[in-house]
This record gives structure tokens, C-alpha cells and sequence, in this order.
């Protein structure tokens, strides 16, 4: 396969008008779009909604990580996520994360501590997050 993106960057591009967007990363291709309530075609998911999978999944996978370095009886992790949209800064994220397995309180405790390091996690609560955008031709 030739890779038309470099390993840990994002290509976004239309591919049908008005909203739907093809995603292109190093080794993977899917579409975004917006649902048809909001005029998209419905062909992927939302923006916020790979924004929601992003943290989803990066918790998932940190907390598997942690178990395993551990050796955990960690069986199965279950992230369910929400936008709530605000004003201004009352824009929020609601994570519930459900934990199973023979895990002990404390452990469960210490779980739910390393789900707020996830790098996803770390990334978007960060307060001096900057993104340099600039036009191109290429």
C-alpha cells in the first residue's frame, strides 16, 4: 500500500458535497459526514463524535495497559461518552467508565485516576492547547 499520509498525521478531505469527508492516516481510510438532520449525507461519523471516540478508546486502551503492566484481573473496559454543548466555557464532556473483573477497590480507584492520564485525555483538558493553522497550495 502506498502511504499517502506520514504514520501519526490526518488528511481531511471532501469528497462528496455538502459535508462529507473523506479521512485518510497512514494505513486507514474512512469517511466523516454530518447526519441528515444537519443537512450531511450520514455516511460517518460526526466531527465531535471521532472526538468523543478518540477519548473513548485511548482511556479504553490506557486502562489495558496499566491492568496488564500490573497484572490486573481486568476482564473488560466499557467507555460511554457525551458532549454537552454550552456556552462559551461551559462546554463540557460526561465519561462513564465501566470496569469488569475481580478488581479490588482500591484498584478500581487507581483506574479511574490513570483513565484521566490518558494521552487524549491529557491533550484536550489542557488548557494552553494551541493550533497553528495556515493556508496552503500544496
Amino acid at each position: 500500500m502506498s502511504h499517502e499520509v506520514k504514520e501519526g498525521c490526518v488528511r481531511v478531505e471532501e469528497k462528496i458535497a455538502p459535508y462529507t469527508q473523506q479521512v485518510t492516516t497512514y494505513n486507514h481510510r474512512w469517511l466523516a459526514d454530518e447526519p441528515e438532520s444537519l443537512g450531511g449525507a450520514d455516511e460517518g461519523p460526526a466531527p465531535m463524535e471521532m472526538v468523543l471516540a478518540g477519548l473513548g478508546a485511548c482511556t479504553s486502551m490506557t486502562l489495558r495497559m496499566y491492568a496488564k503492566r500490573k497484572e490486573w484481573p481486568l476482564e473488560k473496559v466499557t467507555v460511554d461518552l457525551k458532549h454537552n454543548k454550552g456556552k462559551g466555557s461551559d462546554e463540557s464532556i460526561e465519561r462513564h467508565i465501566k470496569i469488569e473483573g475481580d478488581l479490588t477497590t482500591e484498584q478500581r480507584e487507581r483506574l479511574l485516576e490513570i483513565a484521566n492520564k490518558c494521552p487524549v485525555h491529557r491533550t484536550i483538558s489542557n488548557n494552553e492547547l494551541s493550533i497553528t493553522t495556515e493556508l496552503t497550495d500544496e
